[in-house]
């Protein structure tokens, strides 16, 4: 295991925060993290399966805040992201013309590279996981090609999304976060500049709560404003986690010949 710094353990923190957020969510609510997280309303046993997954959230991102307990919980994290993950891709297959089932699951996919990245990071240095970690953090590239991809997609919506107050202009924003997002992949799959690209990543995902948090201040906010504050934070917190590995693998000494 590696000796952490400060933003690295502010990186954890906030994924194991976006678990818990989901975890607490669910348990409210006694609700999956809709749309997010597909669980269709015909599933056997849905509510039990829903507060089931809730408490699994909260006790695996509350597990990560400790060091003796935090690699179960990013190994727990991973296969519980790895399901919902998995849930959309009889939708993938289902259809080719709409690119919403492909951006769900690669935005859970990016939640699953967090806590694969992370369950590497606190492996046994030299075992064969810990030695995946680097691979782990470029899988975080496809997801980041998937969001310039939505925002392609859903342009016109996404201008809508983008708080008028901020200057210079909706369409600005628009287009220069979807640019960021393949600039960003480009160098985080290449390895060119991918420290750098990774940080500004998470600047960029940490900064889409700008569109979400507004929305929990409303009277009454709709579950769905909830969930998508809930992921969106804790897809920040993988971004996180990910640009700490990159940056950490970056600095790290060569190996002697």
């Amino acid at each position: 295991m590696q000796k952490r710094s400060l933003a690295c353990n502010l990186g954890i923190c906030a994924y194991a925060a976006g678990a818990i957020f989901l975890g607490i969510l669910g348990l409210v609510s006694g609700d999956f993290a809709t749309t997010w997280q597909n669980v269709g309303p015909n599933i056997p046993l849905r509510l039990p399966l829903a507060y089931l997954t809730a408490l699994i959230e909260l006790a695996a991102g509350i597990a990560l805040l400790w060091p003796k307990t935090a690699r179960a919980g990013a190994l727990t994290l991973t296969i519980v992201f790895a399901v919902f993950t998995l849930l959309w891709v009889p939708k993938m297959l289902a259809t080719h013309t709409d690119f919403d089932p492909t951006g769900n699951f690669f935005e859970e996919f990016s939640l699953v590279v967090g806590g694969a990245v992370l369950f590497a990071s606190l492996s046994p240095a030299g075992s064969a996981i810990a030695r995946r970690e680097s691979l782990f953090a470029r899988l975080f590239g496809l997801s980041a090609i998937s969001f310039g991809v939505v925002h392609i997609y859903d342009m016109p919506g996404l201008f809508k999304f983008v708080p008028s107050w901020i200057p210079p202009s909706q369409t600005f924003w628009g287009w220069a976060t979807t640019i960021g997002f393949f600039l960003a992949a480009f160098a985080i799959l290449t390895g060119i500049l991918a420290p750098l690209a990774s940080r500004l990543l998470t600047v960029e995902i940490l900064s889409l709560q700008l569109v979400w948090l507004p929305g929990i201040f409303a009277s009454h906010p709709p579950h769905f404003v909830w969930a998508g504050n809930a992921i969106s934070f804790t897809i920040a917190g993988a971004s996180w986690v990910v640009s700490d590995s990159i940056s950490r693998a970056k600095r790290a000494p060569a190996p002697a010949k």
